[in-house]
């Protein structure tokens, strides 16, 4: 299950024109036009629908569509063809207004040049390349951080550009709504999960709030134990229980109270409208474990997370589950590294707190000690990570900025059982190898902290970072 839903968002398919070509033109651009947009929205392939909204001939009617999309919460960003040529001078207030995301599609109605019947009417009337370039240059000259995708709109590499688009424009809004609850404050003297909570909401539209633990417990405490038990049975069916060297009755009562741990932060959360959350094994004052097994839950329906009081990463968590709808990532950590010849791996979990979006294979839910926070002992799933290509993503702050940072990966599995490290396990390698990566991942002050994802791509955070304005840097070397 999903905690969010973004199926309400469109998108708004505008082009560009002028009246200089006649009524009889601007009828065919509104039909080549409308033909664009149904070929996209039956194509299969975006994930959200495209509406078209004008055929754009002045600076009046651009603005006011402009200001409509502002207001209009439904409209996740714009989209802008030049069918023909459309003088740029109109495009300049209305972009200047615009608050959401732009793409422009620098494409043709027809993918070819059509020899036998091409005259200069056809010319006239099918002169993209001649608008893109006049809108280009305005949108370059205004400093707007658009994207620009050219192809043929029919063509499914270009339709994947736009979904691919299309899930960071919709990310970009929803981080206006993500709200972070921070359970205790940040470990105590860690560094590099500090960070200022009012630039972050200035630049992300991210709301952090502190709440004593105690106000948890006394959420925890309240939960319904038939809830409890209905969950137990639930997690019975989804996954193997391991009872190991406990005793049925101590395994059972700490499950439970991880689900007892999860529905009070879920209650707590959906009740103040959280949708990201942070603890800290040094501030669990009244609870009886660590939420091991209820921070994996929740992030299993998309909630943020992350440890030791690290707001900025619980965010980013949230945010880049979104583009991915869930899908293959999660909070993670960098831990221990395999420095063999060969072999290089860095290997990947956070105690407890990895969520089974990534799993390959059926998590087993284990009780187990853990030798910090001084707590009982937490239940946790337990499971191995994914083979594929990913990428690994952090956000720090400066003091003068934030940035963004991250690497591609290749995702590995252990190559052996680790049977006395009863955690979820995900292996990763840097695309340019662990140790030019970690020189490179370190040098611009990635910290331990990261999202990792088999979903998301580069491209996608640049657009995201064009979006905030955020500096992006993609470790390469």
């Amino acid at each position: 299950m999903i905690m969010f839903n973004t199926n309400n968002y469109k998108f708004w398919f505008i082009t560009g024109s002028q009246f200089l070509y006649g009524p009889e033109t601007l009828q065919e651009v509104e039909s080549n036009a409308k033909k664009i947009v149904d070929g996209l929205n039956e194509s299969g392939v975006l994930p959200y629908p495209v509406e078209f909204k004008l055929v754009a001939t002045t600076s009046e009617n651009i603005a006011a569509a402009m200001k409509e999309a502002n207001f209009d919460d439904s409209v996740a960003g714009v989209i802008t063809w030049m069918h023909t040529f459309s003088p740029a001078k109109n495009w300049i207030r209305g972009t200047q207004l615009l608050q959401k995301p732009l793409l422009h599609l620098a494409t043709q109605f027809l993918n070819n040049l059509p020899y036998d019947t091409i005259d200069f009417d056809y010319m006239n009337t099918n002169q993209s390349a001649h608008g893109d370039r006049e809108y280009a240059f305005i949108n370059a000259r205004l400093g707007i951080n658009n994207k620009i995708i050219s192809g043929h709109w029919a063509d499914q590499e270009v339709q994947e550009a736009v979904a691919n688009w299309m899930d960071v424009a919709v990310a970009y809004n929803e981080s206006f709504k993500i709200k972070v609850v921070t359970f205790g404050d940040k470990m105590r003297n860690v560094a590099v999960t500090d960070g200022d909570k009012v630039e972050a909401q200035i630049k992300f539209g991210w709301t952090v709030d502190y709440w004593a633990v105690g106000d948890l417990v006394e959420a925890v405490n309240a939960v319904n134990p038939d809830d409890i038990d209905a969950k137990y049975a639930e997690l019975e069916k989804e996954y193997d229980f391991v009872i190991g060297d406990n005793t049925p009755e101590k395994f059972e009562h700490n499950v439970k109270y991880q689900l007892r741990e999860y529905f009070g932060i879920k209650h707590f959360m959906d009740k103040k409208g959280y949708t990201a959350f942070t603890t800290n094994f040094e501030d669990l004052f009244g609870l009886e474990q660590l939420p091991g097994l209820a921070a994996q839950l929740l992030m299993a329906e998309g909630y943020g997370f992350a440890g030791e009081g690290d707001w900025k990463t619980a965010a980013l968590v949230r945010l880049m589950k979104i583009m991915a709808h869930n899908e293959s990532t999660v909070f993670m950590e960098d831990y221990t590294l395999d420095f063999r010849k060969g072999h290089e791996a860095i290997l990947g979990s956070h105690m407890l707190e990895v969520d089974p979006t990534i799993a390959s294979d059926k998590p087993r839910v284990e009780v187990h000690p853990l030798g910090i926070g001084g707590k009982d002992d937490p239940a946790r799933l337990v499971f191995t990570g994914m083979e594929g290509d990913g990428i690994d993503a952090t956000m720090a702050d400066y003091g003068n900025e934030f940035k963004l940072m991250s690497y591609d990966v290749t995702g590995n599995k252990p190559e052996a059982e680790m049977p006395h490290l009863p955690v979820a396990k995900q292996l990763w390698t840097p695309k340019q190898g662990l140790n030019k990566g970690a020189v490179g991942w370190m040098s611009v002050g990635g910290g331990h902290h990261t999202v990792l994802s088999f979903k998301i791509t580069a491209e996608q955070l640049q657009d995201l970072s064009n979006m905030f304005k955020l500096t992006y840097v993609d470790i390469k070397d």
